[in-house]
């Protein structure tokens, strides 16, 4: 018995082999993509060189796993969207042959033959009805219960919901139009009593055949034909549309992923593969217009799938400072559209990103904390083009204002204080007189670990607290140290994020002249920005440690013995500084310190680890006046008051300022306290007499 109906691949449309159109509509389609692709790769032709094909290993590891661990923090999408992908790549293989079978009769692709055929079959009739759910869902989801997280300011349009119905009404279309080809197929079956294939009921197959059962052959014939050329044309229409919007990181997603920044913690170069005496003759520094920025860094713009995730968790989009992570990727990705159309020449667009695309206060706001990049699924990078852009704005002299003075003092006199050198070391002072810290000196006076103090701790009289503290857990660990005093300068950490490259080059080769002019063994620092500077943006150094990684260790040596709380009815809640924690991933540490004060009771904000809230400080940060609603260290108060903590632990002088005055605006005074780490485990020491 023959088939009960023609297919697509022996038919005729009008007289006209249907095998023709078959044919034109897949080569068609791939010329028209080809040059759509040329095009809309402009841009990442045009752009500054950036070196990720290193570590192919480690790249290919993370391209697959970061997602996985990424999308569940939004349960309900990440469920959809999971389904969605896993669908997707389990019905590709079905498309795909589907092209074919309009040019051979009863292609089958290798390996889809005999039983693994027949079970591929029943497994894409699943997955087809489980996408066509999850399209039906995601739309319904868009239209009338949109997340706060996906709308978008008027002035830009309705552009999120306009797209993403738009895909999705392509995908449904895609799936139906299978759905009736091989659903017209089993009702002509039916009705002929030919073989028919394994339907599996309450799929949109079996529910298409029921639709269709008992129509003429005729009419079946004209559908299977109809709906063959619809998937077909959808098909094709929808990869044509994909490099159009957001639906572009389906294609470009993998690859962004496989070039993501591996090494956290660091800045991007001024110019990679430029040494400092190159970069210090360059004509121009950082990003100015969108053809400064790197083929990355575009592919990043091309890949944001506009999910509002790092906006949701940016403190600074939080507070109403005019920032929203995701809003630079769109905007950027526009123009790079725009500046490079698919189908007219039109000349490059010169004009500054900053003013035009992107505003001053916009690229100010940030705290380089990078919650947007921990929380992105597909790895796009913020603080780099941040400071790219802030070190563009800095060479056209556009800094704010609150931020001159202190750049200013730091390039006279080392310290965004504008104090003098030699005053760095007073805060010994105050130490007891059992409590001796070195001033070194080569040739006079050496020790086997320096304590690099850094600006804040060397001159905030509340802060210096910590440097005291700090001195006398190093001193009752048995630690050999000391500090470079007058030779010190600023790290240079904030100066380096706020664009001032040769400012922070100029206190980095004092500060490691200063270091290596010492017999050191290692560093050791009480502010995790110092930390991150000297551990990953110098080089050459001693090995670097943050006080609660030694504090660790010597009290699992014995070395550091505490007692137990002296209130029990304290509870602690530990804050994570975002340069220890998201830069450089020390979480347990600090923890671990806490609980061994035996009788501690300590509970964790919301908020924590990884996706802690920014306090707002952080360098030269103390020193910006943004417009915002409320403060970051507001917001954190609030979060600990309701973990139901009455003592913050900190491991960040800077944290301490902020959270320390959000404490004494929000009227918490008496009922919340906060304190450092090193403070916590001063007060806790056993001392030996």
């Amino acid at each position: 018995m023959g088939p009960a109906l023609t297919a697509p691949a022996n038919a005729t449309i009008l007289g006209v082999p249907a095998v023709i159109f078959s044919i034109l509509i897949p080569l068609l389609t791939a010329g028209f993509l080809g040059c759509l692709f040329f095009r809309r790769l402009a841009p990442l032709r045009k752009a500054a060189p950036d070196p990720r094909f290193d570590r192919i290993k480690t790249r290919v590891i993370n391209t697959f796993m970061v997602p996985h661990h990424r999308m569940p923090r939004y349960l309900p999408i990440s469920v959809l969207h999971l389904c969605f992908l896993s669908c997707f790549i389990i019905i590709s293989l079905r498309w795909i042959s589907l092209v074919f079978l309009g040019i051979a009769d009863g292609f089958v692709l290798p390996g889809l033959g005999g039983v693994v055929g027949l079970f591929y079959g029943m497994l894409k009739d699943i997955f087809s009805t489980v996408l066509l759910a999850v399209c039906c869902v995601a739309i319904i989801r868009q239209v009338g219960f949109k997340p706060e997280r996906y709308l978008v300011p008027e002035k830009y349009g309705n552009y999120h919901t306009r797209e993403t119905v738009f895909g999705l009404t392509f995908i449904l279309m895609i799936v139906a139009s299978d759905m009736f080809f091989e659903g017209s197929l089993a009702a002509a079956q039916i009705q002929t009593a030919a073989d028919l294939k394994i339907i599996i009921p309450g799929t949109g197959i079996w529910l298409a055949a029921h639709i269709l059962d008992g129509m003429p052959l005729a009419a079946l014939q004209g559908i299977h034909l109809f709906s063959y050329y619809l998937f077909d044309l959808t098909f094709f229409a929808f990869l044509c549309f994909l490099p159009f919007g957001r639906f572009f990181h389906l294609l470009t997603a993998l690859p962004n992923l496989f070039s993501m920044k591996l090494d956290k913690g660091t800045v991007k170069p001024v110019k990679w593969g430029a040494d400092q005496t190159q970069i210090e003759a360059l004509e121009s520094f950082g990003v100015k217009k969108f053809k400064d920025f790197t083929w990355k860094h575009v592919l990043d713009f091309f890949s944001c799938a506009d999910c509002g995730r790092c906006s949701d968790q940016c403190p600074a989009h939080a507070v109403g400072r005019p920032l929203s992570p995701r809003l630079i990727s769109t905007k950027c990705r526009n123009h790079a559209y725009a500046a490079n159309p698919l189908f007219a020449k039109k000349a490059p667009d010169d004009r500054p990103l900053v003013g035009h695309i992107l505003d001053e206060d916009e690229i100010w706001s940030c705290t380089t904390c990078g919650a947007c990049e921990e929380e992105c699924p597909l790895m796009i990078e913020y603080i780099d083009k941040i400071v790219d852009l802030r070190r563009g704005m800095v060479e056209e002299g556009m800094v704010p204002q609150s931020l001159q003075k202190p750049l200013s003092a730091l390039e006279k006199r080392g310290n965004p204080y504008g104090k003098m050198e030699k005053k760095r070391a007073d805060w010994i002072q105050a130490l007891p007189e059992n409590i001796q810290v070195k001033i070194l000196d080569p040739g006079k006076e050496t020790a086997d670990t320096l304590y690099f103090v850094d600006s804040i701790t060397s001159y905030d009289d509340r802060i210096q607290e910590i440097g005291r503290a700090t001195a006398r857990v190093l001193s009752a660990a048995g630690i050999d140290f000391g500090i470079l005093g007058a030779a010190e300068r600023d790290s240079g950490h904030e100066v380096r994020r706020f664009g001032e490259e040769m400012l922070f080059f100029d206190l980095k080769d004092k500060n490691t002249a200063a270091i290596l002019s010492l017999d050191l063994k290692n560093i050791v620092t009480s502010d995790p920005h110092t930390f991150n500077a000297l551990k990953n943006d110098y080089t050459g150094l001693p090995p670097v440690a943050h006080i609660s990684q030694v504090i660790e260790n010597h009290i699992l040596s014995g070395k550091i013995r505490l007692k137990g709380v002296e209130n029990p009815e304290e509870i602690y809640t530990y804050h994570d500084p975002c340069y220890l924690g998201r830069h450089n991933g020390i979480y347990d540490a600090p923890r671990n310190v806490i609980d061994a004060i035996a009788g501690t009771r300590r509970v964790e904000m919301t908020r924590c680890k990884d996706r802690s809230f920014c306090c707002g400080g952080g360098g030269l940060m103390l020193f910006y006046e943004p417009v915002e609603k409320t403060r970051m260290g507001t917001l954190r108060v609030e979060a600990a008051l309701e973990s139901g903590a009455s003592v913050i632990v900190t491991a960040c002088p800077f944290c301490m300022v902020n959270i320390e005055d959000a404490i004494k605006t929000s009227g918490l005074e008496g009922k919340m306290q906060v304190m450092d780490l090193v403070e916590l485990v001063d007060r806790h020491l056993v001392i030996e007499n």
